[in-house]
């Protein structure tokens, strides 16, 4: 494992000024089996200029071109052509650090049941700082993500989920990813320094995810995944004193479609399903 390849895989679209950036920081790394995957995602801008730059520059980056279709299907088709053992996805405004790499696979070497590794975050760009997300737990998961896309898994195990799902096309396709890799289980680690650097813009595609289609695109995760926040969710309800169910009738009725959505929207968005408040982002 300590000589397995890793492929890092950098989608693109309108993100050609940062690119040499990410890029830099790939060629950085003082983990040296490794190769690069570009993907040009229909990008009206110079991405193919830069790219085929840094392609001559060494021969571990790659570059191929799809016509636009989101990050999900250029990640799919870059993982799809990746040689490596472990996939790394970066998105071409971010950043790594030189070490990453090497202490991740350490990490793999070193517990055979990891699934995923990754690591403490800072922000840059429009705003500085440590990028706070709460530890890793499955609970945690079934809440809300705090596994940035920038995290290493086995290429095994994202072609036994069929992937980043393509119908996620609007936003949070790697907190759907993680849900499908983790809920059947394997552990997370979460290396104990900065390695991952998340660029703030005003303008960005997260920023961009208003509310219907958040809540659309919520409900449908949870409908694809109801038997993990079932697992989850469910079994942190405290029922009402009023209602007379048991606890497996009340998890029986939480199996069907339309009361697990409406039992995550009422944690998602805070509302007074859990007697504690204080579990509730």
């Amino acid at each position: 494992m300590e000589t397995s390849l890793v492929s890092i895989i950098v989608p693109c679209y309108n993100q050609a000024q940062y690119l040499d950036e990410a890029l830099n920081s790939v060629l950085n790394q003082t983990y040296e089996n490794w190769e690069c995957i570009i993907v040009n995602d229909g990008s009206p801008d110079n991405t193919e200029f830069v790219a085929q730059k840094w392609c001559a520059k060494d021969i571990r980056f790659k570059y191929i071109f799809q016509k636009n279709a989101g990050p999900s299907v250029a990640r799919n088709s870059a993982i799809e052509q990746a040689k490596g053992e472990f996939i790394l996805p970066l998105d071409a405004d971010d950043k790594i650090a030189p070490e990453y790499i090497d202490l991740a696979l350490n990490a793999f070497n070193n517990e055979s049941s990891l699934k995923v590794v990754y690591c403490k975050a800072e922000k840059f760009g429009d705003e500085l700082g440590l990028w706070n997300l709460k530890p890793f737990s499955l609970y945690n998961l079934s809440k809300k993500n705090m596994i940035f896309c920038s995290a290493i898994y086995k290429k095994s195990d994202w072609k036994r989920v069929g992937g980043y799902d393509v119908k996620m096309d609007r936003g949070i396709e790697d907190w759907e990813f993680w849900i499908a890799i983790l809920k059947d289980g394997g552990n997370v680690k979460r290396l104990d320094f900065i390695g991952f650097y998340y660029r703030i813009k005003k303008i960005s595609r997260h920023k961009q995810f208003d509310e219907k289609t958040e809540k659309n695109t919520v409900e449908y995760m949870c409908i694809k995944h109801a038997d993990f926040f079932v697992n989850q969710l469910g079994s942190s309800i405290e029922l009402n004193n009023d209602l007379e169910q048991t606890r497996s009738d009340y998890r029986r009725k939480l199996k069907s479609k339309k009361f697990v959505i409406d039992v995550f929207f009422n944690t998602f968005l805070g509302f007074t399903i859990f007697n504690n408040k204080n579990d509730l982002y």
